[in-house]
């Protein structure tokens, strides 16, 4: 496509705005490492929530909704939308925990929930695993659908792509730390938000799709609406629906819905200004990116399936863009007129810029406190731990970069990842409220979980039997993964006395799991808190009726978009009563008094 003053106009006043962001923030960023990475534990929740959504918003995220629509319709999506019930078990259960803990990083917690060299061990393993595996694979799937977007609509080549976008992305994130990455994230939302709404208007005006009853009466749409699959079909009903809602969302691993949560979730639940901040930004996070969020892409996904009804449809429209499903949204992308089309383009500009920029920081906070100033040089001070971070930033950007130009499709790479993190879910469940989890836990867990995944995904005949389907793999990855963790926990010897005593009393989880260690510290005469009423019953509940009014919301949508009114009003009702009541029994949950400054900014404990 041929873009238009006004469109390469659009699309570089978002870029040299987000550019001028950094650099405005770079004075206070270039600080100290707090300050460059946590941006100071000073951030509204309303900010951090935003830039949460902004960041899992991604040129990959349309890609991926398409090629899941396409494959096996709406109801596809039940894939991640079951991840919204460890999402709502990180509001009300585990947020407050990590904003307590005053932490500068969620790996930094191995050496204050664990002790002695195995705790150090897991600390530098989990660092360079989340580094060179997730952090990696991650920045490459997003920039692969970035090549593909630019490849098709303005037919800039992936080089091209990997140099510009991520060379922009890095100057402004290195430049100003989270700070930054956060301010620029609201900005860069708004764009994306837009865009995905222009895009999904454009596919219901085109004159092959006809509105959006036109839509919704194709032949090739009708059987991909339903909001629930098909039980005839039992093998995909059991991948896409049975096996996440009940095993997979507290068993499976993966950025931005970790059970308990990690990654940049927990880097902006530490960057909070309290407790209360904490929690309202991750709640804020999973209505939007649940309930808000999907209906325009599902809308460009099913419009592509008139336009462009198959795989050889696209390979014949775009002969040398690489193959796929996902290649379905930017096609219907290229319809967009002058002027819109600017902003599409840069709206997805927006969104590749929010989530790479974000994995930068995050990757190289990981470099800097988790191997650097942990086991390399202690004794580095805080100039040369943000230049260390700012170094690290460039180099993910070129890796990432050379990754993506090996890759095929943002599915492939979220269904490895998934792989590589099955089963290890309830131990990152536990740990905070079962004293006898220990280093050897999550060792035995993710040592396991990629091992099986590897093996899996390189033999294609395991023990001579005839290949498993993905649901069996993922299944069978839990099942091994689950049992070898809580062998190993109960053959091992659990933490030091002295760290658990210290971790009770800095995070103060309370409940039966930690009776043991309240017992013995009694014994030595140095009483626990017992972490006040222990609200976890409390917790639950609420995250049982968010999870119903985020998913009521949802659905409800669909169904006054289906024209269904009688299901449609029912849903609205249930989520308005749900929302009601949880806003009854939040009062009800506990929350510590602030922790001051002074002592959050203090580095993370160490093993002795």
């Amino acid at each position: 496509m041929i873009l238009s003053t006004l469109d390469l106009a659009i699309i570089l006043s978002v870029m040299a705005l987000s550019l001028v962001i950094g650099i405005l923030a770079s004075r206070k960023a270039g600080k100290d490492s707090a300050q460059f990475f946590l941006s100071g534990r000073n951030m509204p929740w309303w900010l951090l929530g935003t830039s949460m959504v902004a960041t899992t918003f991604s040129t990959d995220t349309p890609n991926l909704v398409t090629d899941i629509v396409r494959r096996h319709g709406v109801a596809g999506n039940w894939e991640w939308w079951a991840l919204l019930l460890t999402g709502m078990l990180t509001v009300f259960v585990y947020a407050k925990l990590w904003r307590r803990s005053g932490l500068l990083t969620d790996i930094s917690f191995y050496e204050l929930r664990y002790s002695g060299k195995p705790a150090a061990f897991l600390r530098a393993f989990r660092a360079g695993y989340m580094v060179l595996v997730f952090g990696i694979l991650a920045q490459a799937a997003i920039t692969l659908a970035a090549i593909k977007i630019a490849g098709i609509m303005i037919g800039v080549q992936p080089l091209t792509v990997v140099l510009v976008g991520g060379g922009i992305t890095a100057l402004y994130s290195m430049s100003g730390g989270l700070r930054g990455v956060v301010w620029a994230d609201l900005f860069q939302f708004g764009i994306a938000i837009f865009g995905s709404v222009a895009a999904a208007y454009v596919a219901l005006t085109h004159p092959q799709v006809g509105g959006l009853d036109g839509l919704l009466g194709h032949a090739n749409v009708v059987a991909k609406t339903a909001l629930v699959p098909s039980f005839d079909d039992m093998d995909l009903a059991m991948s896409i629906f049975v096996l996440p809602l009940t095993v997979f969302w507290w068993s499976m691993w993966y950025g931005g819905s970790e059970p308990g949560g990690a990654a940049y979730i927990v880097q902006r639940i530490l960057s909070a200004k309290d407790e209360r901040h904490a929690m309202g930004a991750t709640l804020f996070f999973q209505v939007v990116h649940y309930a808000v969020r999907p209906w325009p892409w599902i809308i460009v996904a099913l419009a592509s399936l008139i336009v462009f009804p198959d795989l050889e449809s696209l390979a014949a429209a775009f002969p040398t863009a690489p193959p796929g499903h996902d290649l379905g949204y930017p096609a219907m992308l290229t319809f967009m007129p002058p002027g819109l089309l600017g902003i599409v383009v840069a709206s997805l500009a927006a969104a590749y810029m929010s989530t790479i920029s974000t994995q930068l920081n995050l990757m190289s906070s990981y470099v800097v406190n988790d191997l650097y100033g942990r086991f390399y040089r202690p004794e580095a001070d805080e100039r040369e731990r943000v230049l260390v971070g700012r170094i690290a930033t460039v180099l993910f950007v070129l890796l990432a970069g050379f990754v993506a130009l090996q890759l095929q499709s943002a599915l492939q790479v979220f269904r490895l990842l998934l792989q590589i993190g099955a089963g290890t879910g309830l131990v990152f469940l536990l740990r905070w409220f079962w004293w006898r989890v220990n280093a050897f836990s999550e060792i035995a867990a993710m040592a396991t979980a990629l091992t099986t995944a590897v093996y899996f995904n390189f033999v294609h005949e395991p023990l001579g039997f005839a290949p498993l389907r993905s649901w069996q793999i993922l299944l069978t990855t839990v099942v091994l993964t689950t049992t070898t963790w809580l062998v190993v926990t109960l053959l091992t010897r659990p933490s030091d006395d002295r760290v658990l005593r210290r971790f009770y009393q800095k995070v103060r989880p309370g409940g039966p799991g930690w009776t043991v260690v309240r017992a013995r510290a009694v014994e030595a005469g140095d009483a626990l808190p017992e972490g006040g009423g222990w609200d976890v019953p409390i917790g639950l509940v609420c995250a049982g009726l968010g999870a119903i009014a985020v998913y009521s919301t949802l659905f409800s949508v669909g169904y006054w978009l289906y024209g269904r009114m009688g299901p449609a009003l029912a849903l609205t009702t249930l989520a308005v009563v749900a929302a009601l009541v949880l806003a009854r029994l939040w009062p009800r949950l506990e929350f510590a008094p602030p922790t001051a400054l002074e002592e959050l900014r203090r580095p993370p404990v160490d093993a002795e």
